[in-house]
């Protein structure tokens, strides 16, 4: 395939390829490299601590100093909050006009409440990132335009550092603020790379999932009733929503560092690699009728948050977040439906997560 900016890549598109490829020892994900097949034109420039363009062993230093928050244990501790605040915020939801926004109201603040107590943040500076999340996600912006959009997100993190190494707390960011940034572990700029990093994909990728969930339910009323029905199913049922959504979609980006063949085809060094993962997630050799939406599929081998070493490390909090909202969402509103056409609904499709801009709902 060739990009409008730059040589031909391959596009890698089959299940099993796409698992192969972004395990494979001999592929980078470092964006800086020459001839890597960047989303956007113009310059390109890694923040310290992004560690997901980053490479073994640096991207793996990075990552273990999170793996501890975002643990299966830790994040099963966090239900009984998750469903307190799910409530709070529906009820708030039905006092307000309809037809009421479900993403202004509901399907953003919810993770963006999650990850600020998580972080540390302050959810009253929350627009610093939501906003200039939204700009560095939209690909019909230069890349200087996204930097900028990034480094404000950053400059923020810096001051909120020096706040938390002055008065710590019991969150990440005093962690990283005590534990690495004084000890010369982390720059203080690697430390604010990583937060960035976290912030923008712990709200934008839970909020266009709660949102095109709804869609997508609302749209097949058969297995709404069987998510509302079978409560022990729910898991299930979000990994299938996770596989069929697959809402990371202008592909991840990878670059060959030296030969090797993948499917029959020999890839040469400097070779830039495009990944849909929907289309892993539409396989028909791994998933029997996979156009459809079926919440009793056992989906858990979806690729939905990658594979390999930078498979997503929010994954126990981001299925946690979809099994206790989705359905309490129906369970609270039993009757909801969405208020304009569905040809009307403000789709996000020049981002680099798939979404809904706004979601007019009533009830």
């Amino acid at each position: 395939m060739a990009l409008p900016h730059g040589p031909v890549h391959w596009l890698v598109t089959r299940y099993d390829d796409i698992r192969s490829v972004l395990a494979h020892p001999a592929v980078s994900s470092d964006l800086t490299r020459e001839g890597f097949p960047n989303a956007r034109a113009g310059t390109v420039k890694r923040a310290p601590g992004f560690f997901i363009s980053e490479d073994d062993p640096d991207h793996g230093v990075l990552r273990r100093m999170l793996t501890r928050t975002f643990m299966l244990k830790n994040i099963e501790s966090m239900r009984p909050r998750l469903s307190r605040l799910t409530g709070r915020l529906l009820d708030e939801l039905a006092e307000q006009p309809r037809p009421a926004d479900l993403i202004e109201n509901f399907a953003l603040p919810f993770p963006s409440l999650v990850i600020c107590e998580l972080f540390g943040v302050p959810y009253a500076d929350r627009e610093v990132f939501q906003q200039n999340s939204k700009v560095l996600v939209d690909l019909t912006v230069t890349a200087e335009t996204a930097l900028a959009a990034r480094d404000a997100i950053t400059d923020y993190l810096l001051g909120l550092l020096k706040e938390k190494d002055r008065n710590p707390g019991d969150d990440l960011f005093s962690e990283l603020a005590v534990r690495r940034v004084r000890t010369g572990e982390l720059t203080p700029e690697q430390a604010a790379g990583m937060g960035s990093l976290l912030l923008i994909a712990g709200h934008e990728t839970t909020a266009n999932m709660i949102g095109l969930s709804t869609v997508a339910l609302l749209r097949h009323p058969d297995q709404l009733q069987r998510l509302l029905a079978e409560p022990e199913s729910v898991p299930t049922a979000v990994d299938e929503l996770l596989r069929y959504l697959t809402i990371v979609h202008n592909g991840l980006r990878r670059i060959a560092l030296e030969d090797f063949e993948i499917g029959g085809v020999t890839v040469k060094a400097g070779d830039g690699l495009v990944i849909p993962l929907q289309s892993a997630n539409r396989d028909p050799a791994v998933f029997d009728l996979p156009d459809e939406l079926n919440l009793s599929r056992a989906a858990r081998n979806h690729l939905a948050f990658g594979y390999g070493v930078h498979q997503c490390l929010g994954q126990p909090l981001a299925r946690a977040e979809l099994q206790i909202a989705l359905p309490a969402i129906f369970q609270r509103f039993p009757g909801l439906k969405v208020a304009v056409p569905y040809e009307e609904i403000a789709f996000r499709r020049q981002t680099v997560v798939y979404g809904i801009s706004e979601l007019p709902v009533t009830w």
